[in-house]
């Protein structure tokens, strides 16, 4: 028979000896086979067995075919990893020029001569700070990374001590931010989103504007009664807008973002701002507002008052600001007069409340029932003053409900990336923020503006307008309204007091600013991560749009406000 050549890398499964190894003879192996009297026995039944049916021998063909398909099959592995296997695949870390634009304003700023009056410790977290927001605004790496890179220079440096960099890992807010994403995941998932979506087309759906205004109008009517916008955002209205925008054929990431998605995501976020500042009850940070003010001027802002001064000026931006929004990112999807008789016929299919729909309803009620900021006293007028229970604790509780129940599992949770990569980069932030106030360098930089808005020599009118000015802007600093507010509010409204600003209306002013700020960025506001981490639209986009939205917003509750301040009697 004629030998066939194989290949010293081809292995057909048997176990080779290596070299040097004598083969053990058949004696050996009887002896290790036959240790035993069970062993002996079966050696003994093999050998009546075989001798009883021997084995017929494999022809020469036969042997040499299972020999050939052995190789082939060897050999076209080895084809399939050779094609597979990349000796140089693409780069996957980080953009270099954006990475190295972050890096180079923080080692540039770093090297620069700390001013008098601010410690080194303040400057270098400065520093680190800006250049984690250039690198957040370029995004060499996804936002958590950036921001874990900014945690790990802080401690690098001994700016800041591990416990510090990471202490705001225990404020609730980012926490609060990462479980409105789990209460979407489960109001999607059941098909509880869908229906309402549905209700609000069938109702409004005629317009992508007019669907736009319904859920303007009913967040601002829900937000005197919760107190905490990220609540209102995360746990209520995000999980809505996702739903409507997937109804329309708006998804995240897949090119349609455009279609409602966009705009829908901007409109709500931006006049969350504005609902937040028409009520002291509407944002969690307002009453620490009221009692800086009272502190400082002896003089009490009203629920009342509040709402009474915040009215004309809040109504006009509500109107005003997602008509402007639907003319410079206007949704492509505008008209739908079929979209009502549709949606009646989805919400016929779909047929009565399924039995997770019901449990997330309810879930949904007790959890936003409960609520109450306890920080400031201000309750929700249900149940939240006798139950005593923060936010975050009420939606925890909430989403253990979820989980026990079954409506989401936590697996799914794990899986929403842009909760845990918004809970990241949202604690960073907040902490480098936090620290730079304790560092002592906002009260720096508030007393450096208030000496030289002082000096200028101007009207009270100009000075305060200046002041404004500074306050509002100096937010790209912050991450969080209350933190500005307990940083800025004190010091500004005593320097617009001193150069005779009417207290009252300083106070005012201030107080609604505080709020309208928030939509400058991504970070400045608890409804911010949430509309943002939604993917609709770009970081550029969304910073670029926010600084118009200020403008315009500023322009409104100066002007039209300024008016109707004079009007009853604030100056």
């Amino acid at each position: 028979m004629a030998s066939l050549p194989l290949p010293s890398s081809c292995h057909l499964g048997f176990r080779p000896i290596s070299r040097g190894q004598s083969r053990p003879s058949i004696s050996v192996l009887r002896s290790r086979f036959t240790s035993t009297s069970k062993g002996r026995k079966q050696f003994q039944q093999n050998l009546l067995t075989t001798a009883a049916n021997p084995l017929p021998a494999p022809s020469s063909i036969s042997l040499t075919n299972r020999v050939a398909k052995k190789i082939n099959t060897v050999v076209c592995a080895s084809s399939a990893t050779a094609v597979t296997s990349n000796p140089n695949p693409p780069w996957q870390g980080a953009a270099m020029k954006p990475l190295a634009a972050s890096i180079a304003t923080g080692v540039i700023l770093w090297f620069v001569p700390v001013p008098a009056g601010v410690s080194r410790n303040a400057w270098q977290l400065l520093a680190i700070f800006l250049a984690t927001i250039v690198g957040i605004i370029t995004q060499p790496l996804p936002l958590g990374a950036v921001a874990l890179l900014g945690l790990g220079a802080s401690v690098l440096t001994k700016t800041l001590t591990f416990s510090a960099a990471f202490s705001a890992f225990g404020d609730p807010i980012p926490w609060l931010i990462a479980l409105a994403f789990f209460f979407a995941r489960g109001f999607i998932k059941t098909g509880l989103g869908n229906r309402i979506a549905y209700q609000f087309v069938r109702l409004f759906g005629s317009s992508s504007l007019g669907l736009g205004y319904s859920l303007v109008f009913s967040e601002a009517l829900l937000a005197p009664a919760i107190p905490s916008v990220a609540a209102r955002a995360g746990g209520i209205f995000l999980p809505l807008v996702k739903s409507l925008c997937v109804a329309c054929g708006s998804n995240a990431g897949d090119g349609t973002e455009n279609r409602l998605g966009a705009w829908l995501m901007l409109t709500c976020f931006q006049t969350s701002c504005i609902s937040s500042a028409m009520f002291l009850t509407a944002m969690a940070a307002n009453p620490l507002s009221a009692n800086l003010t009272f502190n400082t001027i002896k003089q009490n802002l009203g629920w009342t008052d509040w709402a009474k001064a915040a009215f004309v000026p809040g109504l006009v931006s509500l109107i005003v600001v997602p008509l402007l929004l639907y003319l410079i990112c206007p949704p492509t999807v505008k008209s739908s007069p079929d979209a009502p008789k549709l949606a009646r016929e989805k919400l016929e299919k779909m047929g009565p409340m399924s039995r997770n729909e019901i449990l997330m309803a309810g879930t949904l009620l007790v959890t936003f029932g409960i609520i109450e900021v306890t920080d400031h006293q201000v309750g929700l007028w249900v149940f939240g003053g006798v139950l005593n229970v923060d936010a975050v604790t009420a939606a925890i509780m909430g989403l253990s409900i979820l989980l026990v129940t079954g409506v989401v599992t936590w697996k799914e949770c794990l899986s929403e990336s842009v909760a845990w990569d918004t809970l990241t980069w949202f604690a960073a932030l907040i902490a480098m923020a936090g620290y730079l106030n304790k560092y002592g360098l906002i009260s720096w930089f508030s007393q450096t503006v208030v000496k030289f808005v002082g000096g200028l020599g101007l009207s009270w009118q100009l000075s305060f307008g200046i002041l404004v000015l500074l306050y509002f802007y100096s937010h790209y600093l912050f991450a969080s309204g209350a933190a500005h507010i307990g940083a800025m509010f004190t010091a500004f409204l005593s320097v617009a007091t001193a150069l005779g600003t009417p207290p009252y209306f300083g106070a005012m002013v201030l107080a609604f600013l505080s709020n309208l700020m928030g939509g400058l960025t991504h970070y400045g506001i608890g409804s911010a991560p949430v509309y943002y981490g939604a993917n609709y639209v770009s970081l550029a986009n969304w910073w670029g749009y926010g600084f118009l939205i200020s403008v315009v917003n500023i322009i409104i509750w100066l002007g039209i406000g300024g008016v109707w301040w004079k009007a009853i009697g604030l100056w």
